[in-house]
């Protein structure tokens, strides 16, 4: 008889996290339906619902404007990120006091890997209560969770998927294969609809046919290594992890009706390059490659942008729907504010000139080609940023030199203290990190 596979990973997904951390922080919002909006506009979508909401069909992306017409008694709550982050942090130090946490998979989301002394199917039973006891004494009552147990980190994912909300599934080997065998493909972590489609092209369109599959067909399948990957964890097999490491830094923001004129708009893009480029120094790192991303306000259409000539964009065309514009410019490996801001300043010249919409919705600066600082080969002789003026090892020294110190000033005396180049009040103040779901702002984001 073949051993038991252990219980080696526990995942707990919070419930609706957005919505639920604005019911713990009012009373009077705890019961009712609740839709998370990022601006006070309806023109905006939802980032989150509550599951009273929920009830009424709202979900992520469901439009505000629709949202109110789906539940009358909806109340709408503007987005307050830095008390999600704080709440996160409080969430995980109260985990933390249950079992050690292995990986922060989102700000919502956490994995966390058990010892042989708590892996047993009624220890994981006692331990996931108790976490799920300790949020509500410590963290609030408001803030329920799905917790999953499994043999790896993916099937304990999509077993805190299966009861929502405050769930809580142990996939072990008396049960694992049949309730996967209740799933559904899209129910696999990153099975999105693209994936569905080139599935269902080769003729594997249930779970059944999935699990059936040999490592050599699900290679096939999937097209590369993962779907190998995939057949070994959905048979319960704790594969080593595959090492990732951070390839971009970027702010995107979705524009109020205030800051959708060019102008404006603009300013917005400068003020998300510099909080990246804070974000660059402080992670102690260069980047050589960075893009400008704008979503127009006008009629849907389609705009031929070639791309830029990164390597992983190289001999690539985008057509891109909707009034929309994306295009990257290399640059000397650089992480100073001032020569950044020159690139972008190109970029978006650019912009206008192709993309000429009287007002814009959303903008979005994300640098990429990151390298270490302390070993980028900085430029011999003048370069060209942008199409601004040359720069040289003297002058990037002396722009290094003044950006680290406005980084300073502003830590002290606050978020835009000390701007490049225009007044940061009104409607172009930044309102700190937005949506914060794969990535956890740093507390001193909500500084910068």
């Amino acid at each position: 008889m073949a051993e038991s596979l252990p219980l080696r990973w526990l995942y707990l997904d919070l419930n609706s996290y957005f919505a639920s951390v604005a019911q713990q922080l009012d009373p009077a919002l705890r019961g009712r339906p609740v839709a998370i909006a990022p601006v006070d506009t309806d023109a905006t979508s939802a980032i989150a619902a509550s599951y009273e909401a929920k009830a009424f069909g709202i979900r992520t992306g469901t439009p505000i404007w629709q949202a109110r017409a789906m539940c009358r008694d909806l109340v709408v709550v503007l987005a307050r990120h830095e008390d999600y982050v704080r709440f996160h942090h409080a969430i995980i130090a109260e985990i933390e006091r249950h079992v050690p946490v292995t990986a922060v998979c989102s700000i919502d989301e956490v994995a966390c890997r058990l010892c042989d002394n708590e892996n047993g199917g009624a220890e994981v039973r006692v331990l996931a209560r108790r976490i799920k006891a300790g949020i509500a004494a410590n963290v609030g009552t408001e803030l329920r969770s799905s917790i999953g147990v499994a043999p790896n980190r993916l099937l304990a994912k999509m077993a805190a998927d299966m009861e929502k909300p405050d769930g809580l599934t142990v996939l072990d080997d008396a049960c694992r294969e049949a309730r996967l065998r209740a799933l559904q493909p899209n129910d696999i972590p990153g099975v999105g609809r693209n994936m569905e489609r080139r599935l269902a092209a080769a003729g594997v369109v249930t779970m059944d046919r999935i699990l059936s599959l040999t490592p050599r067909e699900a290679r096939a399948v999937w097209g590369s290594v993962w779907g190998e990957r995939l057949h070994w964890l959905l048979k319960g097999i704790d594969l080593p992890e595959l090492a990732t490491q951070r390839r971009t830094i970027g702010h995107s923001q979705v524009l109020g009706p205030e800051t959708r004129t060019p102008d404006r708009a603009r300013l917005v893009a400068r003020r998300l390059c510099l909080k990246a480029a804070t974000r660059l120094r402080r992670m102690e790192c260069r980047t050589a490659f960075v893009v400008l991303s704008v979503k127009g306000e006008g009629r849907p259409g389609e705009v031929a942008i070639t791309r830029g000539t990164a390597p992983a964009w190289s001999g690539r065309m985008a057509t891109l729907p909707g009034g929309r514009w994306s295009h990257g410019a290399k640059l000397v490996a650089a992480h100073d504010s001032f020569t950044l801001l020159d690139v972008l300043n190109g970029l978006w010249t650019r912009m206008r000139a192709e993309l000429p919409d009287a007002r814009y919705r959303q903008v979005a600066v994300t640098f990429m080609e990151l390298t270490d600082a302390a070993e980028t080969q900085l430029a011999l002789f003048d370069a060209k940023e942008g199409g601004g003026v040359a720069v040289t090892p003297a002058t990037e020294r002396r722009r290094l030199a003044l950006s680290t110190a406005i980084d300073r000033m502003n830590t002290r005396f606050g978020r835009d203290a000390v701007t490049v180049g225009h007044d940061a009040r009104g409607a172009t103040r930044s309102s700190g990190p937005k949506i914060a779901f794969t990535r956890i702002p740093e507390m001193a984001e909500f500084r910068e």
